[in-house]
């Protein structure tokens, strides 16, 4: 395994990427509502990123070993599509809840993060799910600090997340960032404390919990991008992009829009 530690010209250059990959999500927050398609989220979000930004859509014609090109500029997971979800013709109405998920190259480094949104009025369920995996996340950056490891994280996510009847995606996870997309180390939702990988300054990597309804079984679907809930319950995900500093953490993904911080000691 090897973790590229980012000196100071990569984080700041680290810290524009993901401002970046942040106001997309801002720019995009009006246009979700009932009626729009995924697939004009994905065009409107496109050419904000080609045309205003000048940023590069990431996961467009990626393809990691083993996969397809991946056909869009970004994923749209609606409902119990877990995470990859592929823009396309579907309407959305009111009572879903869809994760958009950005990453976006500048200058030759990645900036990724998404967020939940909720097209009209969330079932109760629904927004207990999104509130909480949101908390999962913050749970997981609290734990960001040189001296913590790996595991720390993926304990307090999953700590919080079972403490309130939901289950943990452990087929996907977080990962390494900076001029490659996906890189190491991985950083799993799940875990024991003090296990796993030391954490150290200059460190730079996604924390990106998908948490689920009912059972934490997933389902590969045939465009062999999306993956669903086995069972079919709700599913949600919140993603940051995380520097481990000197004492503690930055979140490099930080946009006027972004949602405020939550303080789990509170």
């Amino acid at each position: 395994m090897t973790i590229t530690i980012k000196n100071e010209d990569d984080i700041k250059k680290m810290r524009i990427a993901g401002q970046l990959a942040s106001e997309v999500l801002d720019f995009i927050t009006p246009f979700v509502k009932p009626e729009i398609t995924t697939e004009e989220i994905d065009r409107l979000c496109h050419n904000f990123m080609v045309d205003e930004q000048k940023t590069i859509p990431a996961p467009l014609n990626y393809a990691p070993p083993g996969h397809t090109p991946y056909p869009k500029s970004l994923c749209t997971s609606v409902n119990n599509q877990i995470c990859h979800g592929i823009p396309g013709p579907k309407i959305l109405k009111k009572g879903d809840i869809v994760n958009i998920d950005i990453t976006v190259i500048k200058d030759g480094y990645h900036g990724d993060t998404s967020r939940m949104f909720y097209i009209g009025e969330p079932s109760i369920l629904a927004k207990r799910l999104c509130d909480t995996t949101y908390q999962c996340m913050w749970h997981g950056i609290t734990q960001v600090k040189p001296g913590n490891h790996l595991g720390d994280i993926g304990h307090a996510i999953q700590n919080y997340a079972e403490d309130h009847g939901f289950s943990v995606v452990r087929e996907f996870c977080g990962h390494g960032i900076g001029k490659v997309f996906h890189e190491d180390p991985q950083i799993l939702h799940y875990g024991n404390p003090g296990e796993g990988i030391e954490l150290k300054e200059g460190m730079v990597f996604t924390i990106e919990p998908m948490i689920n309804a009912g059972k934490r079984d997933i389902k590969m679907l045939s465009d062999g991008w999306t993956v669903v809930t086995k069972d079919r319950s709700l599913s949600a995900q919140w993603e940051h992009t995380i520097l481990v500093t000197n004492e503690g953490f930055e979140v490099l993904t930080v946009s006027e829009g972004t949602p405020k911080p939550w303080n789990p000691t509170k």
